[in-house]
């Protein structure tokens, strides 16, 4: 029986040239999957036929958005999920849903190997490949780009040769990686970490510095979970597209940073991703008046290391479930409306409500009303430097 290996696939020319790469370097039979996570790229059947064109046996495309959207964006909006407290991870979210597509294609036509067209260089190829080997460790990975040494220019003279129907244009100056939750740009110029980026770079915003009114908007949340926008009931999915357009329209959510790669070398990233920092500020802003002090200041903790973890493609690891289920129990009274003003690159909160407050306004006025016992607090102060006040007589005493 013949081999077969299943592709993962966007209909771009590295991949579509992978298919018959792959057939002449291995035998095989090749299965072409695309997934559509809402990268706003072509339809899915032109996709499909390309595929079956360029040579593939099978092809198989899934609209996965809402799945993406209520399976891997919640909860990174939940968990406030910001690697190195600024990126909401665009692209590391994605990867776990398709590999999820992959495996299943794999196990229903018999394949043995999954391919991507990842390099040796970046992190998308351990998400890949320790996802499948954590869903499936039967399975075998491939990376024509990196172990056939695949340049692109190997790649359109293969295309021409053999006569596949894919464009073969000048490459874009940049390496982008795209889908409803944002947007990812590197290289070309941006490597210079001195060069400044220039308008051309984004897609998803607008110049913040542009003039324009401002945009209020309020979003209501249940159990952590955006329900609702300016009163209109929205799936998760809904709200993200609907903030992406305002957020982005205000310039909201660019991000410039070196980050550190899993690989173990920095590089320059930039990003946009106007819905997620929309979400995730408002979801925070709730947080402050939900969660209980200890169990909030833990829970950033949590974040942290949640976030690394999808970063670096632990999506399926045992503690990445452990830390999911501690993010839901603490999710569990983060329901009500947080109101925010979009404007000049900014998303700014203004406004809170929710009947799971904790927020006291007779505890917190200095007003008429006050019931906060201010007599406690001197013993209180007494007890809580104790401690520290012992270990200062003590040292004092030494020097």
């Amino acid at each position: 029986m013949t081999e077969r290996v299943v592709l993962a696939y966007s209909g771009g020319l590295d991949t579509s040239v992978c298919i018959q790469w792959i057939a002449e370097e291995t035998g095989a039979e090749v299965i072409a999957v695309a997934v559509d996570v809402g990268q706003n790229g072509e339809d899915l059947d032109i996709i499909r036929k390309r595929a079956l064109a360029c040579g593939a046996v099978e092809a198989e495309v899934a609209d996965a958005r809402d799945e993406f959207a209520d399976g891997y964006c919640l909860p990174a909006i939940r968990a406030n999920a910001l690697y190195m407290d600024r990126y909401p991870l665009v692209s590391s979210l994605s990867r776990p849903v398709i590999v999820k597509h992959l495996v299943a294609a794999a196990q229903k036509h018999g394949a043995t190997t999954v391919a991507h067209g990842c390099t040796g260089k970046g992190n998308d190829q351990v998400r890949f490949e320790v996802g499948i080997s954590s869903l499936a460790p039967e399975l075998k990975c491939i990376a024509p780009v990196r172990d056939y040494a695949m340049t692109r220019d190997k790649a359109i003279a293969f295309a021409e040769a053999k006569n596949l129907p894919i464009a073969t244009t000048k490459k874009s100056p940049y390496s982008i990686d795209q889908n409803v939750f944002g947007r990812a740009v590197e290289t070309g110029f941006l490597e210079d970490i001195w060069n400044a980026p220039i308008e051309d770079v984004y897609e998803y915003t607008q110049n913040p510095a542009t003039q324009r009114e401002a945009d209020e908007v309020v979003i209501t949340f249940a159990r952590g979970v955006p329900v609702a926008i300016d009163g209109r009931p929205v799936s998760v999915l809904q709200a993200i597209e609907e903030l992406n357009l305002r957020a982005g329209a205000q310039g909201i959510g660019r991000i410039d940073m070196v980050e550190d790669r899993l690989v173990g070398i920095k590089s320059r990233e930039v990003y946009e991703a106007p819905g997620a920092i929309a979400l995730i500020t408002a979801h925070q802003e709730l947080e402050n008046v939900t969660v209980e002090r200890e169990l909030a200041r833990y829970k950033r903790t949590v974040e942290q290391r949640w976030a690394e973890l999808v970063y670096d493609g632990l999506w399926f690891s045992p503690l990445k479930r452990a830390l999911d289920g501690f993010i839901a129990e603490a999710n569990e009274h983060v329901s009500g409306d947080i109101r925010m003003t979009l404007h000049g690159g900014r998303a700014v909160v203004t406004g809170r409500r929710s009947n799971e407050s904790l927020y006291d306004f007779n505890l917190a006025t200095y007003d008429t009303g006050d019931t906060f016992d201010q007599s406690q607090a001197k013993g209180f102060i007494e007890l809580f430097g104790l401690s520290s006040k012992i270990a200062a007589r003590r040292d004092n005493d030494k020097s």
